[in-house]
């Protein structure tokens, strides 16, 4: 018989020495796979995000951010951007009673009544919901409440141009032959709601730049009352019930109310909503816009992080850049101009810091026009994208005219993006009409340093007017054809093959803006108007934002093309805009955020205002 060694009988013949040999070597490799295995699943739970390892993106956070070597501004800012997205995520509401809930503690009043439809309608439609996404309802809302709702409820019902919803059925009422299809849109959008909203008006600026400046003491004196009035009303003293439109109503048809409509310079009535300690408080208008455009000396604002921009918010702020009056062509010269300083209820699609209109979602987002969406294509994957920057459009942003147009922002983006023009600056030392190039101090870059900057776009930016929009309309333009000429259109659908699209204002905000950020592009961002949208986008995660002097133009540029990293620096904003942008800033969102708007509107315009809420997550059968 053959004698087989079974592997316990081996061991048994072994030495004691030996066998406490192996026992430790069998310790040890034990010891180094368990640790092994505890570092990766540190790490896994170290950086997953709160819907998953990995983003649904093609740009991986996990491997961004473990490869990173932050030795420039903008990993910083990127890195700051996620974390902050990250404790933003954190805030979401998954159920009513917790929806409710932060409505309260953020607010400080029950929510209005018809609340529960309205997260019934999120809840069925994969709406995220953060409380801090509606901010912008109630900042706009607040001065009202230090007004008298009849008041209020009146105006809105009589203005020209308004959509009204009556026994939950939404129209359109006003003119509008010959004019934009605004109202129709916003009444459609409203219409998908009506069947769960009180009778409400909500009365439309038909205007592109928006209308009402009130002046600072007197916004802060009606915000101040509505923080007083604030309270958690006990349950056994809340209305559950409107009041409706019936008195406003039962006046019939009565004329518009009008205020004083102002003209005259934009930024005199513009530096009076700024707070009195501010830095355009008592800046004078410029008076001879022949001269060119006066860039700010060792400009270090606190929004900026090292020559970027850190807070976006105040970026858009004129109260804090007195120089944007030379800068910008809204406060140069826009194209229309009838401003009140009384506040009455008028909504819009975007404002500037200093307006007090409330925001809705612009028109334009609600179109299917390829003009603005670029259709149903968003562009091929990042692999696949032409490595330049591509803008089109026409010189608008105001009456640009012989006298003033170097003021102007897209001018001046146009100047900064021609190749020529910069490397003939470069070449000579000299400034553009423009602009002046951006000092090398802050923006410290071997493309800079080197003279090579007009180089390099020659090749790398494919950018110019389709119309240039001169004034008069006779003038042939001849006062800007040595710097401008005009190209060939190009459908927003071939832009989208690019990897980088500036987007800045015309005469009031972009409406491309959110076609851009479904796109599979890079949007890079300026402007001084706000929008509905902004509390749920993030610079430098969803999109990569400018200062409105444009002086970070190309640093940025440089930092996305220069190597590899910053390709891939570019991809990741580009992807997690797209990604975000797809769930958040969808119709049923833009939907949902005028439906609470509505909800908030009709009670501030109720007399009964005080005492009406929301209470049936916390009665208790």
């Amino acid at each position: 018989m053959v004698n087989i060694r079974i592997p316990r009988d081996w061991l048994a013949s072994l030495p004691d020495n030996r066998i406490c040999s192996l026992r430790w070597q069998s310790i040890l490799r034990y010891a180094t796979i368990t640790f092994i295995v505890s570092i990766t699943l540190s790490g896994i739970f170290l950086f997953r995000r709160p819907e998953g390892f990995l983003r649904d993106t093609g740009s991986h956070y996990f491997e961004y951010f473990w490869n990173r070597t932050a030795n420039h501004p903008i990993d910083q800012l990127i890195s700051d951007a996620n974390a902050f997205h990250e404790d933003l995520l954190k805030q979401r509401s998954f159920d009513l009673p917790s929806t409710a809930a932060r409505y309260r503690d953020r607010r400080g009043r029950h929510p209005p009544p018809g609340f529960d439809a309205w997260f019934k309608y999120a809840e069925q439609h994969d709406a995220i919901i953060v409380e801090s996404f509606f901010d912008r309802i109630y900042a706009d809302i607040a001065p009202f409440w230090g007004l008298d709702p009849q008041t209020t409820a009146e105006r809105a019902a009589s203005w020209e141009y308004t959509v009204r919803v009556r026994n939950g059925i939404a129209n359109g009422t006003g003119n509008t032959e010959g004019k934009v299809p605004w109202l129709q849109l916003w009444t459609d959008l409203v219409a998908e709601a009506a069947p769960w909203l009180p009778d409400v008006d909500m009365p439309i600026n038909y205007m592109d730049e928006s209308r009402l400046i009130v002046p600072w003491e007197d916004v802060t004196s009606l915000v101040q009352k509505e923080q007083t009035s604030r309270t958690v009303m006990p349950l056994d003293k809340v209305v559950t019930q409107w009041s409706g439109l019936a008195k406003v109503d039962a006046k019939g048809d009565v004329e518009p109310y009008q205020p004083e409509w102002r003209g005259g310079s934009f930024w005199n009535l513009a530096q009076a909503a700024c707070a009195p300690d501010s830095p355009s408080r008592d800046v004078a208008p410029i008076e001879n816009f022949e001269q060119l455009p006066v860039f700010p000396e060792d400009w270090e604002p606190e929004y900026s992080y090292k020559g970027y921009v850190r807070n976006f918010t105040a970026a858009m702020d004129p109260c804090l850049q007195p120089h944007l009056r030379g800068m910008h062509g809204t406060f140069v010269e826009p194209l229309t101009m009838a401003t009140s300083k009384e506040l009455i209820p008028l909504f819009g699609g975007c404002k500037l810091p200093v307006n007090n209109e409330i925001l809705i979602p612009g028109a334009m987002y609600l179109t299917n026009d390829p003009f603005y969406s670029g259709g149903d294509t968003h562009g091929p994957p990042w692999s696949h994208k032409i490595d330049a920057v591509i803008w089109r459009g026409v010189a608008s942003g105001g009456r640009n005219k012989k006298e003033n147009w170097s003021h102007f922002q897209r001018h001046r983006l146009m100047e900064m993006l021609n190749g020529t023009t910069v490397a003939g600056m470069e070449e000579n030392s000299a400034r553009a009409m423009t602009f002046e190039m951006p000092p090398v101090q802050v923006y410290d870059f071997p493309r800079r340093r080197e003279g090579t900057i007009g180089t390099w776009l020659e090749e790398f930016s494919n950018t110019g007017f389709v119309n240039l929009l001169c004034f008069p309309g006779n003038s042939d333009c001849a006062y800007v054809r040595p710097f401008f000429s005009e190209v060939e259109s190009v459908p927003m659908k071939e832009q989208y093959k690019y990897k980088f699209m500036p987007d800045v204002d015309g005469n009031s905000f972009s409406a491309r803006f959110r076609g851009f950020l479904l796109s599979t592009s890079l949007p890079l961002k300026a402007t001084v108007y706000a929008e509905w949208h902004d509390d749920r986008l993030v610079p430098w995660l969803h999109y990569a934002p400018m200062d409105n002097t444009f002086q970070d133009l190309y640093a940025i540029l440089d930092y996305f093309t220069r190597d590899s990293k910053g390709d891939r620096s570019a991809q990741f904003i580009a992807e997690e805009g797209r990604g975000w942008s797809a769930k958040v800033l969808r119709r049923e969102d833009m939907l949902l955020y005028v439906w609470r708007l509505l909800l908030e509107f009709a009670r501030v315009c109720d007399e009964k205002r005080e005492s009406l809420g929301y209470i049936d997550d916390l009665i208790v059968e």
